[in-house]
Order: structure tokens, then sequence, then C-alpha cells
């Protein structure tokens, strides 16, 4: 019973970092966006005459923001789906005990 519980308190444990994982890259992603798009709109309204060259830096910029963020939630989605190594090194380690 107590390998149960043991297997139990990893995926626990998983669930909750891949939760903190994909939220945290949410938060992070928008949080950047919005810094990126009001730093765009005040870069046009003071120099209009720039805005094709601004324009480009801001995608490139945004493929780089957008980019951490579908790093982090691949990484916490593997986290969630497969067992990893956590799972079964609890199982290595009670047959050890065993």
């Amino acid at each position: 019973m107590e390998i149960a519980s043991l297997v139990a308190q990893v995926q626990s444990f998983k669930a909750i970092a891949a939760g903190l994982l994909i939220g945290l890259a949410s938060l992070g992603t928008a949080i950047g966006f919005g810094i990126l798009g009001g730093k765009f709109v005040e870069g046009v309204a003071r120099q209009p005459e720039l805005s094709n060259l601004l324009m480009v830096r801001v995608l490139i910029m945004s493929a780089l923001v957008d980019a951490f963020a579908v790093i982090s939630i691949v990484m916490g989605l593997l986290l969630f789906f497969t067992n990893g190594p956590f799972v079964s090194y609890v199982l290595e380690t009670a047959k050890q005990v065993s």
C-alpha cells in the first residue's frame, strides 16, 4: 500500500509542476506581448516614418516570445502525459527495498 501512496504522490507533484509550467508560460507570454505592443505603438507614435522597420522588429520579437511559451507548454504536456523517470524510479527503489 505504501508503494501506491508514493506513486500517487509523485503523480500529484507532476500534475502541479505541469500546471505551473503551462500557467506561468502563458502569463509570461501575455505580459511580454502587452509590453511589446505598447512599446511598438509608442515608437510609431513618436516616429511614424519608421513604422515598417519597427513592424519587422516587433514580428521577430513576438516570434521569440511565442517560442518560449510553446517550449514551456510542450514540456508541461510531456510531463503531464508521460510517466517519465519519476514513477519508474519509485518502483525500482521499492523493488530494492523489498
